[in-house]
């Protein structure tokens, strides 16, 4: 253990004869009861906080016990005996709703960032590829989700045309596709678009073509950019797999409303709606955390 001259009895000024070692730091007293004093500020503030919290919550548990038709309320939407009962059937749904996001996860991703590159070609010869890209996600974007899922769920098996599947999964999840294709492809566009064009020009004078400049140089700037929206949107397409219900799929919606058609209780779209919620939180806070970090990376960097 390394001991301060004044912890040895040697004088200050005096040399002990290790000039070389470096003297053990002793913070000073206003440091020490300065940091004192934070921890003493952040313990009260917690306390405050858990206090406040406790509090407000209490409250709340009073109001709404004792509000007119409480009663019936739990009864109707929080009952025990059909969220036991529900419980298990939602959560084997649940798994086709996560077989959707992980499979449409990727196809959007892809068939959006193609779309994305379609619409940022340059030159007059690529003109109808850009226009055809930009209707689609003008179309898809404009299109309510549950209309696009309603004509390829049910529209679709009725046109009865060899070959063409029926499956309500598969065709729930072309329509979820396309239609988060058209989102994802302008967060992609708003990526490509907001890389500086000195970045393709410097590529372009080290000898790489359009293309390589465009794999090597431009799309992977803008893909670490858009991070953050694209989880959002990923986000948001893992809530609506659920949608894939109205055709007949039995995923954790489907699950939850067989129940409720035969109790005629409520509770089991109660349990539904709180194991999305639950699978749901983990993704948000991650693109908090995400967001966070690149924030930081760029503010350490400098740039905006």
């Amino acid at each position: 253990m390394t001991v301060t001259k004044a912890e040895s009895g040697e004088e200050p000024g005096k040399d002990s004869g290790e000039g070389d070692m470096p003297e053990t730091y002793v913070p000073s007293r206003r440091r020490i009861e300065r940091e004192r004093h934070k921890r003493a500020r952040a313990r009260r503030a917690t306390a405050i906080a858990a206090l406040s919290t406790l509090v407000t919550g209490v409250v709340l548990y009073l109001v709404v016990v004792n509000a007119p038709g409480w009663s019936r309320t739990k009864e109707t939407f929080f009952n025990g005996q059909y969220a036991r009962e529900a419980f298990p059937k939602v959560l084997e749904g649940l798994w086709l709703n996560v077989r959707l996001l992980l499979i449409c996860g990727v196809a959007v991703l892809v068939l959006g960032m193609l779309i994305a590159i379609a619409r940022t070609l340059r030159g007059p010869v690529f003109f109808p590829v850009r226009a055809l890209a930009a209707a689609y996600t003008d179309f898809f974007r404009g299109l309510p989700l549950i209309i696009n899922l309603m004509i390829v769920v049910l529209g679709v098996p009725a046109l009865r045309l060899q070959g063409v599947t029926v499956d309500p999964v598969l065709l729930g999840g072309t329509a979820l596709t396309l239609t988060y294709s058209a989102y994802v492809a302008e967060v992609f566009r708003a990526g490509i678009e907001s890389i500086h064009p000195s970045q393709r020009a410097a590529a372009r004078s080290l000898g790489l073509t359009n293309r390589q400049a465009l794999r090597y140089v431009v799309l992977p700037q803008a893909v670490r950019r858009q991070v953050p929206p694209l989880l959002n949107d990923l986000v948001s397409l893992q809530k609506d797999t659920g949608l894939v219900s109205i055709g007949g799929a039995v995923d954790a919606v489907r699950a939850a409303d067989i129940i409720v058609g035969r109790s005629l209780n409520y509770t089991p779209y109660i349990v539904a709606g709180l194991v999305f919620v639950a699978l749901t939180i983990p993704m948000t806070r991650f693109t908090d955390w995400i967001t966070a970090r690149m924030d930081r990376q760029r503010a350490q960097r400098g740039t905006i």
